[in-house]
């Protein structure tokens, strides 16, 4: 067998030299503080941890709180919207009835106006006033007509008596 160079990588020679008894690394004693010091150090930064959650806890309950609040308002809005809908709707019905009865109303006028003459214009009054005092005319000629044969039958009944 022939060997040129190693095949094994850096870190795989890192990890080979840390290896003791079944893979485990050992401890590196130079950086080692006493385990009092490193719990109070963990506990330091428990409690820094701590603090942030709380204050993080806090400014989210006031946001929640103030986000309630908004959302009673909104449905406080809301109502009072669909409460001004409802009346307005119940105005525009309203009007929408008014209106068909107007025109009802106003159906029933013009035909009776047509039917008493009522919706004629200045002109068409001037020409059936003509046509009236024509017919007028017209039968005031035939009534003294009828009055002049009237007399002149009375005449010859009166000569006819006397004779």
């Amino acid at each position: 067998m022939l060997v040129v160079g190693s095949m094994v990588t850096p870190e795989y020679n890192g990890w080979f030299r840390k290896k003791v008894n079944d893979n485990l690394p050992r401890p590196n004693l130079e950086d080692t503080r006493p385990m009092v010091e490193q719990l109070q150090i963990a506990l330091s930064e428990l409690e820094i941890i701590k603090q942030d959650l709380e204050k993080k806890s806090s400014e989210l309950g006031k946001k929640i709180e103030q986000l309630e609040e908004e959302k009673m308002h909104l449905r406080l809005d809301i109502d009072v919207q669909r409460s001004e809908a409802k009346k307005w709707r119940k105005g525009k019905s309203k009007a929408e009835e008014d209106l068909d009865s107007l025109k009802t109303d106003n159906k029933k006028l013009r035909l009776s106006m047509r039917t008493a003459g009522l919706g004629k214009t200045f002109e068409q009054w001037c020409h059936k006033i003509r046509e009236e005092k024509t017919k007028a005319d017209r039968w005031e000629r035939k009534f003294r007509e009828a009055q002049v044969r009237n007399e002149d039958l009375e005449k010859s009944l009166l000569e006819s008596k006397s004779e």
